[in-house]
């Protein structure tokens, strides 16, 4: 056995103190604050803005529209060069975008990377690349972790690629309510359940018994549960999410990424996450609404004995943590409990397809994470079609 962990990242709760980690560093001169299009003008850029200034340092800002693509990450790159530091202030997509940018500047090798064309999905990052323009990151989005996760999403002309490497580590992410004040609170539900999707889906996803880290990961499944049902609570009740709820939730989702939680396991457990991010990118759908529309069917077949998916096992002790939190509103059943929990949590899960549109998400699941790739493992066109049809309202069945 050869395993490690290791997180670098420094967190701070509230972007003023990045004003005290850049007073160690008298060197860095030149800052570049990356900023999200949507909140440039808003109070936490302001506040960053503050945070980095000083009488020795050079700062500009950059606003980035979109959920960017490769061509735009490496011009992006281009765009940074004399930056000492970056900084940047968005939700997931940009967040990942600065990651990517942040490590093919001055970087051959994880340029070549990127751009090597191949059909995976998956892209993976050799432990000798490494970034080295040092980054922070403020998340003004909950739910991707992205903040502390080593590993970003990106737009390729073949689909939505995952790129993993631990040198997209951020080395410092900023927790700070301000970033999310103005997040709407279906968004912060849909963050909720991402996380809890993350963490249950590699628990289920492996078979194996790991004393420690199954503790963990339970701990933590149990914790955003309990955070979905304060929200669900708050919204019924006419309210809104205020500090202290999104603060929490987003540092269980940060810790949904520390190696703890799933060192040792399967790596191509969630098995979920590669049919939800196909479908979404084909229907133009959310990431998290076709999440919610698969995790039914995807607990059902777990459920009723398909190993290739999961633990049946291990799914109904995970779910029996999961139902404890909230007893008399879920059902004993964890394919039915989990779908009406998405439902209590007001996260939308309908989504519509005509059957052509369900044989490309098919063809181009297996394309890029099957057929002969270790992600989605003895999975074949069939039994991905047959969890689309379970996700679908009106799916058509595929012909014969």
């Amino acid at each position: 056995m050869n395993l490690s962990w290791h997180c670098p990242t420094l967190t701070l709760f509230g972007a003023d103190g990045i004003a005290g980690w850049l007073e160690a560093r008298p060197a860095t001169r030149h800052v570049t604050v990356l900023v999200d299009a949507a909140v440039a003008d808003g109070p936490i850029v302001s506040r960053v803005r503050t945070s980095v200034a000083g009488p020795s340092r050079d700062v500009r800002v950059l606003a980035l529209d979109g959920p960017g693509d490769a061509d735009g990450v490496l011009a992006l790159a281009d765009r940074l060069s004399g930056t000492d530091l970056i900084v940047a202030v968005g939700g997931g997509a940009l967040l990942d975008q600065a990651k990517l940018a942040a490590l093919v500047r001055n970087n051959p090798a994880a340029r070549t990377r990127l751009t090597l064309p191949q059909r995976s999905g998956l892209i993976l990052l050799p432990p000798e690349i490494h970034r080295g323009l040092p980054m922070i990151a403020v998340p003004t989005t909950v739910g991707t972790g992205a903040e502390l996760s080593a590993a970003a999403c990106l737009v390729f002309p073949q689909g939505r690629r995952l790129i993993l490497g631990e040198s997209l580590r951020p080395d410092v992410a900023v927790l700070d309510p301000l970033a999310t004040a103005t997040l709407p609170d279906e968004l912060i539900a849909e963050g909720v359940l991402e996380a809890l999707f993350r963490v249950v889906s590699l628990y289920v996803g492996d078979h194996r018994d790991l004393p420690t880290e199954d503790a963990l990961a339970e701990t933590l499944a149990g914790r955003l549960a309990r955070l979905g049902h304060q929200l669900r609570d708050v919204r019924l009740g006419g309210g809104h999410s205020d500090d202290r709820i999104r603060l929490e939730i987003a540092k269980v989702s940060g810790l949904t990424h520390l190696g703890w939680t799933y060192i040792g396991r399967d790596r191509y457990g969630a098995k979920g996450w590669y049919l939800a991010n196909e479908l979404s990118s084909v229907l133009g759908l959310r990431k998290m609404t076709a999440v919610a529309a698969l995790l039914e069917p995807l607990w059902r077949a777990i459920a009723d004995g398909d190993q290739r998916l999961g633990s049946a096992r291990r799914l109904s002790r995970m779910w029996a943590l999961l139902r404890a939190t909230d007893p008399d509103a879920l059902p004993e059943d964890p394919a039915a409990g989990i779908g009406a929990l998405t439902d209590a949590w007001l996260v939308d899960r309908r989504i519509s397809a005509e059957a052509a549109r369900l044989d490309t998400v098919t063809a181009r699941t297996v394309r890029a994470w099957g057929a002969g790739l270790p992600m989605l493992g003895g999975l074949r066109a069939a039994d991905v079609r047959g969890l689309l049809d379970g996700a679908v309202l009106d799916a058509e069945p595929a012909l014969r």
